[in-house]
């Protein structure tokens, strides 16, 4: 055997193996990458801007069944923001506490959309605000609200908001908060908590 033609063969196989490593130290970097990767993550990477200037409808099954179709606006710590696609004409928007999240609906197309890397900054404030501080200033505005919860559905306007539950005053939709058109004060813990549509 001439050593040219030795030298050429462990040449080729270092150069097999060191091909090989870099394949399986990719590999396993993926898998510790999906590992990593939480619902909030896929979630916002199926929203994101696409290159037709789309944003994608996101398909939720909340806790208890009730399917949702939200464009997300907004992300925040441990909630999602946007515009309800639910058939009528003005769009309501509403607040998806990510807990209240039993699925997240997918077609093929998707699937591989939300394993992406996130490209969003990190550290921005939006990420740190939870839901309790979300809740307060719709309080503090005097919004009026329909609350989906565990039970069902209640129309109100949120008077205060604790670590883990909020005060709804109950009164009829569509008018505004007084105290003779409050039909009963309803202490809701956030863990029953599914939507929250802000009215109209």
């Amino acid at each position: 055997m001439r050593f040219d033609d030795l030298f050429d063969d462990l040449e080729g196989q270092l150069e097999q193996e060191l091909h090989a490593e870099e394949a399986d130290l990719r590999i396993e970097g993926e898998r510790l990458r999906l590992g990593r990767l939480g619902l909030r993550d896929r979630l916002i990477a199926l929203a994101r801007e696409r290159p037709s200037g789309a944003v994608t409808a996101l398909r939720l099954e909340l806790v208890g069944g009730t399917v949702v179709v939200v464009r997300p606006t907004t992300f925040g710590k441990d909630w999602l923001a946007g515009d309800l696609i639910d058939g009528s004409p003005w769009h309501p928007q509403g607040i998806v506490p990510l807990a209240a999240v039993a699925a997240l609906l997918l077609d093929r197309a998707q699937v591989d959309p939300s394993l992406e890397p996130a490209t969003a900054p990190p550290g921005r404030l939006i990420d740190r605000i939870g839901l309790p501080f979300v809740l307060r200033d719709l309080g503090r505005r005097r919004s009026s609200v329909e609350l989906i919860t565990a039970t069902g559905s209640l129309h109100g306007t949120i008077d205060r908001v604790g670590r883990d539950q909020l005060d709804l005053a109950v009164h009829e939709a569509g008018t505004p908060r007084r105290d003779r058109a409050v039909r009963q004060y309803r202490v809701v813990p956030f863990a029953h908590l599914r939507l929250v549509r802000l009215a109209g």
